[in-house]
């Protein structure tokens, strides 16, 4: 009898244990199921995340980036007189506006000598005139080049369009300096599922181009 109850016992012991075990297994291929699932959503939102945070990053950068160069191209004549005055471009690696805008982008964003940059600024003068403004009374305006790389335009007056720079409200006594950044954002992470939220930000296609600008006036 003692036999039997000890041998009776060990077999519920053993079946106790293949229970917890098959508990165990089928516990486990639930939870693989329930990840394998749920995968595919949780990427799409981390890329969608990741997409979205740098345009958002590239945003800021170019929204900054003209407005160290308008500050610059504004200086005039308060630039020490051992110092030429803050030329427009070419971005050669001297201390020009283009050049300041380009070295604020790079590695802001991706490739930064792509973009276009338009600089208004007095000290573009024109090859005829030798003059760096154009119209007269209230409606004079700096002339503009425009940079991609390391060339840029010859000097010229840009009267119409989304680039031209305003009249100062109080020229001639002031004119305004304008700089212009024109640049094609592309995501890190490439297709339209991953993309959603820059989607909605661009308008239309997940690829978008970003113009921003800064104005500062000065003494003319």
């Amino acid at each position: 009898m003692k036999n039997c109850a000890w041998a009776r016992g060990r077999c519920e012991v053993i079946a106790m244990i293949y229970r917890r075990t098959n508990v165990r297994q089928a516990s486990l291929g639930q939870s693989m199921i329930e990840t394998v699932l749920m995968l595919p959503l949780l990427l799409l939102l981390l890329l969608n995340a990741v997409n979205f945070g740098f345009y958002f990053f590239v945003t800021l950068n170019l929204t900054a980036a003209p407005r160290t160069s308008a500050e610059y191209s504004t200086m005039g004549f308060d630039t020490p007189s051992a110092i030429s005055l803050p030329d427009s471009g070419p971005p050669s690696g001297t201390l020009t506006s283009s050049y300041i805008t380009q070295q604020d982008m790079t590695g802001a964003v991706y490739n930064p000598t792509a973009a276009s940059i338009q600089i208004c600024s007095e000290t573009n003068l024109d090859t005829t005139t030798k003059s760096g403004v154009n119209g007269s009374g209230s409606t004079q305006r700096t002339n503009c080049v425009t940079c991609t790389g390391t060339t840029c335009t010859s000097p010229a007056a840009v009267t119409t369009g989304n680039l031209a720079p305003r009249p100062d409200p109080e020229a001639p006594s002031f004119i305004l300096h304008r700089v212009d950044v024109t640049y094609a954002f592309a995501p890190l992470i490439p297709g339209t599922p991953f993309n959603l939220a820059v989607l909605a930000a661009c308008g239309s296609g997940y690829s978008c181009t970003f113009h921003r600008y800064a104005e500062m006036r000065a003494m003319n």
